[in-house]
């Protein structure tokens, strides 16, 4: 969709009757039935009097294509300024224009990241650059017009109210600089012999209706690097059971028909191969020229397994490939082809930042699909609004009319192929009873250490080949996020201080070469896996009177996991405990299945780490 479409003439003429922001708002009020808020009829005000001024510049060539809020074919993304004409060597060619009306933007340590003030306090924020090369790489790599007809797309973004570049274009941006250049307020001249560069006549905005008019299908370039980073990557080498369940989907894809939704709800606990499944199928459904996504609500799974494939840290053309589950509200039915959902068990009612927005994000994801496939493991919910469960999942595939067909990824290839060892732990953590009240630790090696120091020590001297890490309960607030000097998870009875992941290392903590340095928590490690996990249980988890407690008020401030329990209590005060109770074990399940070699435990509550060592090893010879 096109908000507005005109030549570069009709354009500046809008402007100069002081009618282009009143056209655009008509025109989005007739194209999307809204109405336009004062705040937005501003920013165009703004944005399109700078737009004019580099558009007027006599080495423009006249008939430019102008197209303002162009939202790209099955996606919320919408391109701000759309230029088009012919490139020096005639081919038909468009120019991105990312239009920013920051005054201030500051660097952070985060990739293709900036901080700018927006809303009225500082926000974390895509780098524009970043923003505009990855709307290129939309419409290069699913945009049939944009393939069958060569058309030449370049990036760039234009920042009009910001005179100090020294955030925006600080050197650890370079890269994503190169790909799509940044201009400043003082830039127009540059901005100019930029476009004419790229721009050499005018199109009448032909080039944008074929891009318009493009049918959605990924390119075949796309899809044969993607199978072969998959293929030639031994972490996701399908073993048994995955492969059936792998070719069942392949299956399901094949009998894809318009109006007919099939649902494929695959259950598998930790280790069984689930992700390795779902990026596989990710491979296969490219290859067949579907329209596929991978979603996954937390983005550490998304951001950790295309660093896995791609070989690099930073951001990659392949990101379009993997979305959050936020990403279908709205979504028209049908949309898209498949849609692979790991860790589907996460999955929330509502959408958006405020939590404000859709209706569902199962009933979403089934609407907008001709295949769904969740991934699912319900003793892996570990938030009060998690609701991926196999019967919500199963009623709203019915009430949609969805064929819903369950299969199972049954064998542990994780844990070090124990099966005991994660029955030992929903046994010691009562999640269920299992007939493994006893641990066979020559199989799985199980250590119980007396002090996080030491804990942390020996998973840093576990660390030779970057395969071992340190995790904790969120019970300690985040204070590094705004003073980086200070410790996050303190506990002064032992002499330990150390800091949360989320600042430096982000997402990509479980494979960075400094993680080992941090702790990470459940949300940048849930989906993931190393040789060898330490587990610091907080407070929120205690042993009395013979049985295990949780204590949600011991959880961080910064933590919203649990947001919700409080009001719940006074309505129903039993059901919430036992739900909170079940979240929290499930949390600590979680983390101590990230594991495939070993596992080990410091519990800060002195009673359950003393539970531990009772049901570890009786004789007191803990490790």
């Amino acid at each position: 969709m096109i908000i507005y479409l005109e030549t570069r003439e009709v354009f500046l003429e809008h402007v100069r009757r002081n009618r282009i922001e009143e056209e655009v708002g008509e025109r989005l009020k007739a194209l999307a039935g809204r109405r336009v808020s004062p705040a937005e009829v501003r920013a165009w005000r703004n944005s399109f009097q700078y737009v004019s001024q580099f558009l007027l510049a006599p080495q423009i060539p006249a008939g430019l294509g102008v197209a303002i809020e162009y939202q790209i074919h099955n996606t919320s993304r919408r391109i701000d300024l759309l230029l088009s004409g012919r490139s020096p060597d005639e081919r038909h060619a468009a120019v991105i224009v990312e239009l920013k009306q920051w005054e201030t933007v500051d660097a952070t340590a985060m990739d293709g990241v900036v901080r700018s003030v927006v809303g009225g306090g500082p926000r974390d924020l895509t780098h524009p650059s970043y923003q505009a090369w990855s709307y290129s790489c939309l419409l290069e790599d699913f945009n049939t017009a944009v393939q069958e007809h060569a058309i030449a797309i370049t990036p760039c973004a234009y920042l009009h109210n910001c005179s100090d570049g020294s955030g925006v274009l600080a050197d650890c941006y370079q890269d994503y600089l190169e790909r799509a250049p940044v201009f400043l307020r003082h830039h127009t001249d540059e901005l100019v012999g930029f476009l004419t560069r790229c721009l050499t006549q005018g199109d009448g905005g032909e080039t944008i209706k074929r891009i318009r008019d493009g049918r959605t299908r990924p390119s075949r370039q796309l899809a044969e690097v993607f199978e072969q980073m998959v293929l030639g990557n031994s972490e996701f080498t399908l073993i048994e059971e995955q492969k059936v369940v792998y070719e069942r989907a392949l299956q399901f894809a094949r009998k894809l028909r318009p109006g007919k939704r099939t649902v494929l709800l695959v259950r598998g606990g930790p280790g069984t191969g689930k992700s390795v499944v779902a990026i596989h199928l990710m491979a296969a459904m490219l290859q067949k020229g579907l329209n596929i996504r991978y979603v996954s609500k937390n983005a550490a799974p998304r951001t950790v397994f295309k660093a896995k494939l791609t070989g690099q840290l930073r951001r990659t053309r392949f990101d379009n490939l993997f979305c959050g589950s936020g990403a279908f509200v709205d979504c028209p039915p049908g949309l898209y082809d498949t849609l692979v959902v790991d860790e589907a068990h996460r999955l929330n009612r509502f959408s958006g930042l405020y939590g404000n927005q859709g209706e569902n994000q199962v009933r979403e994801i089934i609407n907008a699909s001709h295949l769904s496939v969740f991934f699912l493991d319900e003793d892996q919910q570990v938030a009060w609004k998690d609701i991926g469960t196999e019967a919500e999942i199963r009623e709203h595939a019915s009430q949609l009319g969805a064929q819903v067909v369950c299969d199972e990824l049954p064998s542990q290839f994780r844990c070090a192929g124990s099966d005991g060892y994660l029955a030992w732990l929903d046994d010691l953590l009562g999640i269920r009873s299992t007939a493994n009240p006893e641990l066979d630790r020559e199989v799985f090696d199980f250590r119980l250490f007396d002090d996080p120091q030491s804990l942390h020590a020996a998973i840093r001297h576990a660390n030779g080949n970057n395969r071992a890490r340190l995790v904790a309960g969120y019970c300690w607030n985040w204070a590094s996020k705004r003073s980086p000097d200070l410790s996050d998870i303190v506990i002064p009875e032992h002499g330990y201080a150390a800091r949360w992941n989320l600042a430096s290392e982000g997402n990509t903590w479980i494979i960075s070469p400094t993680g080992v340095e941090e702790v990470g928590c459940v949300h940048t490690c849930q989906g993931l896996e190393v040789d060898t996990i330490g587990v610091i249980i907080g407070p929120d988890l205690q042993f009395r009177g013979g049985r295990l407690l949780a204590n949600p008020t011991t959880r961080a401030r910064s933590d919203k996991s649990l947001s919700g329990w409080r009001a719940a209590m006074a309505t129903d005060p039993e059901g919430t405990e036992e739900r909170l109770s079940r979240l929290i074990r499930n949390t600590y399940r979680t983390l101590m299945t990230r594991g495939m070699k070993s596992c080990w435990v410091f519990a800060c509550d002195p009673q359950l780490q003393t539970y531990f060592r009772e049901r570890l090893d009786p004789s007191g010879d803990s490790g």
